[in-house]
């Protein structure tokens, strides 16, 4: 199927007037939304007449769904060059990002900032450019390139591996991040149904009670670990849940087929415009353990060293301000595929471990301790060791203060090979988790090391 026009930019206008009379932003008047549009446009318009291609900032602060997206719109349409921004960043953040990117405009946040007509010597496109963070796990703020064409290809890809003609989204992920846009572009570019529902609520149990059976669902683990304890019913009515951000440990799968959720786990990144694996819901239920099969707008291959290599129509152009369109992108990743082409993932390369010679892999230690029951969440690290060149180290949250490090050792013991067994056992009050629940792991290497300083080895 052809995604609506997805390609012409100059039509985008005219996809919205002409669903002016649905309510397809489920909350939202869009006559409201379209003059909103219009009204940013105009703006943007008067301030090209000064600067070519300007260099907007657009922050979601106060969780004006609606706002926010009517200037992303408008920026695609009048050819801005727009950065979408997380209102988490603290001062020291901003301060790096506004002397990366040097704006003409910010909107929606107040920063000490000012602005001056800077003009764009760099070797960028002459065309709208949609630049969206991504950190990984250093904590270090990039924004990867993206058009609305490697947007589109994503989106194009997703309808035709699961062979929809309109996509609905209840979304609950921020706007500024790779899986929250995907959602709106993917309702809106196939002219589906999009609810924009705060996830607070949901924290707190407060849940909304419509029929969503022909919606999707976006999760990171730790949201659908949640929403499993709060509340699992209200997951089973969506069509499918996909499940993305970080790897799911297996315990938290387990729980979802015995749910019988229609979970549907998925590997991508930003780089990537979301995903371009991802596991059908009925083949998670028959007990397949992969992350799933590569999309149609996608190819995966392996290199030598096991490292998965990606090449997409959706694949970003660069990270700005170094506009470098490639053909393939290879990760940091590592993995296999099956015969039958299922990828599997065995976890970050520069992650690994090498302790007394032997090639350690956290997730794997991760899904065995998870799997005991006794921790809530665990972060296997290697830390310098003069015997061992590293020492496999587990940081730690214990669901019951009475599980000691004692019945954790025992519980492993005849499941993991001795090499495999953390040496220290560091127990804390909280993982350095991110939104999507990503580890730092420059931070674990810090906590790590204040402990071990302290010599607490329990």
């Amino acid at each position: 199927m052809a995604i609506n026009n997805s390609k012409n930019m100059s039509n985008l206008l005219g996809i919205i007037e002409a669903r002016l009379p649905e309510e397809w932003i489920i909350g939202y008047e869009v006559k409201y939304f379209y003059r909103l549009i219009q009204n940013y446009i105009y703006k943007l318009e008067q301030l090209k007449q000064k600067i070519n291609y300007p260099r907007i900032i657009l922050v979601n602060k106060n969780n004006n769904d609606l706002n926010f997206l009517a200037v992303f719109i408008a920026a695609i349409i009048s050819n801005c060059h727009v950065f979408l921004c997380d209102p988490r960043w603290q001062k020291k953040e901003w301060k790096e990002v506004l002397n990366l990117i040097k704006p003409h405009l910010i909107l929606g946040i107040d920063v000490d900032y000012d602005i001056k007509s800077y003009q764009n010597n760099l070797p960028l496109l002459n065309k709208g450019l949609i630049m969206i963070p991504t950190g990984g796990t250093s904590g270090n703020i990039r924004f990867a390139i993206h058009t609305w064409e490697t947007l589109s290809e994503s989106v194009q890809g997703f309808t035709d591996f699961f062979n929809l003609t309109e996509v609905n989204s209840f979304c609950i992920l921020p706007l500024h991040h790779v899986s929250g846009l995907m959602q709106f572009l993917r309702s809106f570019l196939t002219q589906g149904k999009i609810i924009f529902y705060p996830y607070n609520n949901l924290k707190k149990g407060i849940l909304p009670s419509s029929n969503f059976e022909y919606f999707f669902i976006s999760l990171v683990p730790t949201q659908l670990q949640l929403l499993l304890t709060l509340k699992p019913e209200f997951l089973r009515q969506f069509q499918t849940i996909l499940l993305g951000g970080a790897p799911p440990w297996n315990s938290l799968l387990t729980q979802g087929r015995n749910y019988k959720l229609n979970l549907s786990p998925t590997y991508g990144m930003t780089e990537t415009a979301s995903q371009i694996v991802t596991l059908k819901p009925e083949y998670f239920l028959q007990g397949n353990n992969s992350t799933g099969q590569v999309l149609p707008h996608a190819q995966v291959t392996l290199t030598e060293e096991k490292l998965i290599k990606i090449q997409a129509k959706s694949l970003f152009l660069g990270y700005y301000p170094n506009y470098e369109p490639r053909d393939y992108l290879i990760t940091d990743d590592l993995g296999y595929l099956d015969e039958e082409n299922y990828l599997y993932i065995l976890g970050r390369n520069s992650q690994k471990i090498i302790t007394g010679g032997e090639n350690v892999f956290p997730k794997e230690i991760e899904n065995v301790i998870l799997e005991t029951n006794l921790v809530e969440d665990i972060a296997i690290i290697g830390v310098a060791d003069e015997q061992w060149g590293e020492a496999v180290t587990a940081i730690y949250t214990s669901k019951d203060e009475k599980n000691d490090v004692n019945l954790l050792k025992n519980a492993i013991k005849q499941k993991l090979s001795p090499v495999k067994q953390p040496k220290y056992w560091l127990k804390v009050q909280q993982l350095p988790r991110n939104q999507q629940g990503k580890l730092n792991y420059r931070t674990l290497q810090k906590i790590a090391t204040a402990h071990l300083n302290q010599k607490i080895s329990l």
